[in-house]
């Protein structure tokens, strides 16, 4: 739920951008982009560090305290939780992993791949290229539709479908839905791709005008409830407590390394023809529709026990 939730919030900055920063100064939008840290940090210096952190430095009375503020119940309310909290943290702390140890375990190879190799297509799909350019794509289609306008509903869209995700994840699975989400991203852009081929390349792409806005609107729903914050929530199924911390260092680094060559690099693809950026970003996502086909398996409903035994080819009770 966390991971949905900080999709959530992150969709909802950037519709806060995308509605304020075509009508106002760039001076503007930095004091309006400036102010929500602001609140942010006033609201949150009442907030105490987490009862996790205070049972990592041995103080149990600050941790008892905080969980009774994040609860907002009676002292004798959160014991029982505190003790399994404190043992979980003695357990982390008697058995942390390293990089070594991550390695050595096929298990956690295997996961670590299909972690790394999830958020690897997350980023391969060209969403950072999207959300970064949102207004000068729809500048450079020339569909006729304000572009600071269709880039609010590209907005909209992705706030909207953040949310949807709680909804149907525990109904369909984290599979079908990543499945669903890479099929969905390479028809966006396979039509986005068209449209740029028709009106670079053919000369008149006057009758399909209509179609980037809807080619994106598709691209954004089905990554925002997919491939958007289930490669997240499935690298925190994935792996044991020890090794966690080092594995989600691993793939978060992967995650934004590669986010930033995709970027870095689309204005010298998108010079040679935009088609060409957006049709090799589908094909991207159709490779990630097989690798999450014949490499994920379905970890809806498992502990953390029967992921590990399919993970190291036992099976489980």
């Amino acid at each position: 739920m966390e991971y949905i939730l900080i999709l959530f919030f992150f969709t909802a900055g950037i519709l806060y951008v995308y509605a304020i920063g075509p009508y106002v100064s760039y001076v503007a939008l930095q004091w309006c982009c400036l102010a929500v840290p602001i609140v942010f940090d006033v609201i949150f210096f009442f907030m105490p560090e987490s009862p996790y952190y205070y049972a990592g430095k041995g103080q149990k009375t600050d941790a008892l305290n905080s969980l009774q503020f994040l609860r907002g119940q009676s002292m004798d309310v959160v014991q029982d939780e505190m003790t399994v909290i404190q043992g979980e943290v003695e357990e982390a702390m008697a058995n942390k992993g390293t990089v070594v140890d991550l390695i050595r375990n096929s298990g956690n190879r295997k996961a670590l791949i299909i972690s790394a190799g999830l958020i690897i297509f997350q980023q391969l799909s060209g969403i950072n290229v999207v959300l970064f350019n949102s207004q000068s794509i729809f500048v450079s289609a020339d569909t006729g539709l304000d572009p600071a306008v269709a880039a609010i509903i590209v907005g909209a869209v992705q706030v909207g479908s953040s949310g949807m995700t709680p909804i149907i994840a525990d109904r369909l699975g984290r599979k079908v839905i990543l499945l669903i989400s890479a099929l969905g991203m390479a028809i966006g852009l396979a039509a986005l791709g068209s449209f740029f081929y028709v009106q670079q390349v053919v000369g008149d792409a006057s009758n399909i005008t209509w179609l980037p806005v809807p080619a994106l609107v598709v691209f954004n729903i089905v990554y925002c409830i997919g491939f958007g914050p289930l490669p997240w929530a499935v690298l925190g199924e994935m792996f044991p407590a020890n090794v966690k911390s080092v594995a989600s260092s691993i793939v978060a680094s992967t995650c934004w390394i590669l986010g930033f060559v995709v970027t870095r690099w689309y204005p010298a693809l998108d010079a040679l023809g935009s088609y060409y950026a957006f049709w090799l970003f589908g094909i991207f996502c159709v490779v990630a529709f097989f690798f999450t086909l014949f490499v994920l398996f379905e970890t809806k409903g498992l502990s953390l026990q029967q992921i590990q035994d399919k993970l190291n080819g036992k099976r489980s009770n």
